[in-house]
């Protein structure tokens, strides 16, 4: 019964149609889909949550950095221990620069197996990062980020791609 409610919930929040820019919801199956989108480019997934304080200071960072680094591929998901209506995104999204970006929410109530399938060592603390590099091996940030590494790291993944 507790599953059937669950399930519910998250179809009364998933809006009937996610258009090109609403965020898109991320359940099982969704990880894999990602990374295979971006497959050959260094992309940065950064893990974020509307109730983590943390996450909604560093949320103009990410801003900047997508503007200041238009070479960047950077997915933003949104993640909560309890779902979130999916309109309750767009205000901090577009007020730290991030409408554009790729942006996907949590939409299964179970989180940890989301969690699971992004990395088994997660417990789904916030903010969490994960570099995917060209070659596709990740390395995983827990915390606010430094920025001034992710463009080091950026910088590291153009040089490579150019020296093939």
């Amino acid at each position: 019964m507790k599953s059937l409610m669950a399930a519910l919930v998250v179809l009364l929040l998933i809006p009937a149609a996610v258009s090109a820019g609403e965020p898109r919801p991320f359940d099982r199956g969704s990880w894999a889909e990602l990374l295979a989108s971006h497959r050959g480019q260094a992309t940065i997934v950064h893990f974020w949550g509307l109730t983590c304080g943390p996450c909604l200071v560093e949320l103009p960072e990410w801003g900047k950095l997508k503007e200041n680094r238009p070479d960047a591929d950077i997915v933003m998901i949104e993640v909560e221990p309890v779902p979130q209506p999916v309109s309750g995104l767009s205000g901090p999204l577009v007020k730290a620069g991030l409408e554009g970006t790729e942006n996907w929410w949590f939409a299964d109530p179970f989180v940890e197996r989301l969690e699971y399938e992004v990395d088994p060592n997660w417990r789904g603390e916030l903010p969490y990062t994960v570099l995917v590099g060209r070659d596709g091996t990740s390395e995983s940030l827990l915390g606010p980020v430094n920025f001034a590494d992710l463009g080091k790291w950026l910088d590291q993944q153009r040089d490579r791609a150019s020296s093939n």
